[in-house]
């Protein structure tokens, strides 16, 4: 039997750094959702006990550097299977992009292991299982949009943004989101965005309050670090998205886009900064 499972990629509408916590990580509130650009997994099973990954994208680790292998590892591990797995990784969400691809892939590594070796774990359980890997994980797992409090393991679902257009553009670079994490003094954050306002935007469906209320604190770390990502996110606003933002740590910026018209002269325009460009739904 096979087993296939979608990754879906997410942005940040909203970034915010409270903290540093004694344990090394931060205290954020973010506010996501998912878009539809997509990683697709499919996996089955292996007679011997070993867990085997291979993908058409030859930029990856395909060992336990690969966040899928952990995970697969992982739920093995815990729940005593002894069959392997054969997990094929269709690579479409760039790497090292603010996007959450790895995460996503390993969200939907623990979903489709559930399914594929039967073990009925509620959906709680796989999210505890996927913040022991990452804190991006828990959220992949359930998807759709929420708040995401502590370090970005505690999830409250929120209204869907209303249907739009998701520019994504991401420079030939690839950002440390420990580094940038690194860098960060919450104690000298000068402006903090708003779960609350952009919560009640969302509440309302304001397509012009959520472009409003976009907000991502860590900008500033990765635009004094990578002056490109700056230009990049100048030179969306200027061909017209309603509302941008970076992702992430970065350096992947997206942009808001109400009216389809806009969308041929804000890709064509960005592709002449970087190749890695897509114009894409929200996944609601």
């Amino acid at each position: 039997m096979k087993i296939y499972e979608k990754a879906p990629a997410k942005i940040n509408l909203m970034l915010d750094v409270l903290r540093k916590r004694d344990d090394g990580y931060h205290e954020v509130e973010m506010i996501m959702t998912m878009v539809d650009l997509a990683d697709r997994l499919e996996m089955h099973e292996l007679p011997r006990d070993t867990i085997m990954i291979s993908s058409q994208a030859g930029y990856i680790p395909l060992d336990e550097k690969n966040l899928a292998f952990q995970a697969a590892r992982l739920i093995k591990e815990r729940y005593d299977v002894k069959t392997g797995v054969y997990i094929h990784l269709d690579k479409k969400i760039p790497v090292a992009a603010g996007l959450a691809g790895g995460s996503s892939d390993a969200a939907a590594t623990l979903r489709g292991l559930n399914r594929l070796w039967k073990l009925g774990i509620p959906d709680q359980e796989l999210r505890e299982l996927g913040a022991q890997l990452g804190s991006d994980i828990p959220f992949c797992i359930t998807g759709g949009t929420a708040l995401a409090t502590g370090r970005g393991e505690l999830l409250t679902p929120l209204p869907n943004p209303p249907q739009c257009w998701i520019v994504l553009a991401k420079p030939p670079i690839n950002v440390s989101t420990a580094e940038v994490y690194g860098r960060v003094r919450a104690d000298r954050i000068q402006h903090h965005p708003s779960a609350a306002r952009m919560e009640a935007a969302l509440r309302t469906g304001s397509f012009h309050d959520i472009c409003n209320e976009l907000g991502n604190v860590l900008e500033d770390v990765t635009l004094n670090l990578h002056p490109e990502v700056r230009h990049l996110k100048e030179a969306m606003v200027r061909l017209g998205a309603d509302g941008v933002l970076m992702s992430g740590s970065g350096p992947t910026v997206f942009g808001l886009v109400s009216k389809e018209a806009k969308i041929p002269r804000i890709y064509n325009g960005l592709r002449g900064f970087c190749k890695d460009v897509h114009a894409v739904r929200l996944l609601t």
